[in-house]
């Protein structure tokens, strides 16, 4: 599981990356795309509360979304609050808001396995990064726990294979 981590990780996603408002993300289709390019055999299903809705709710009327993506034989999940345009949780969402949700969750679980975690870090390409002296300390105290969180991931993907 360790290939698959360097793998995905070490795609450039920069040329992918789609900007609303000050928020980077990227399209679902090229995620998948990119992920089956890469390990054609991954699946992903989306959590079912005990009613059989995908839509898991909280006591304040918003709720999120829960995905399970099994990549090479390895599972990890992901959940999401279900959120508009400027990331605030939605109270009462409808069908729309529901499925965009899912849709950004299956990106977030496939930046699990490393397609595009750099993404959630702030930064818009994965290498040749500005020196840690020319950002802000709030930038560099966040790039510290994703490249931790990366690092545990890369290390739990090892011993897996083991």
């Amino acid at each position: 599981m360790k290939e698959a981590w360097n793998k995905l990780a070490s795609i450039d996603c920069s040329d992918h990356i789609e900007k609303k408002g000050n928020l980077s993300y990227l399209s679902w289709a090229w995620a998948w795309k990119t992920l089956c390019d890469n390990y054609p055999d991954s699946t992903f299903e989306f959590q079912k509360t005990e009613s059989g809705s995908e839509f898991w709710p909280m006591p304040d009327g918003t709720g999120e979304v829960r995905c399970n993506l099994t990549v090479n034989g390895l599972t990890r999940t992901c959940w999401l609050p279900v959120m508009d345009y400027r990331n605030s949780a939605i109270e009462n969402p409808n069908a729309r808001d529901i499925n965009d949700a899912k849709m950004r969750c299956l990106v977030k679980a496939i930046a699990l396995f490393g397609l595009g975690l750099y993404i959630y870090a702030g930064e818009d390409i994965p290498s040749n990064k500005p020196s840690a002296d020319a950002k802000p300390k709030y930038q560099k105290e966040k790039e510290a726990r994703v490249e931790k969180q990366g690092s545990f991931l890369g290390e739990e993907l090892a011993s897996d294979a083991n």
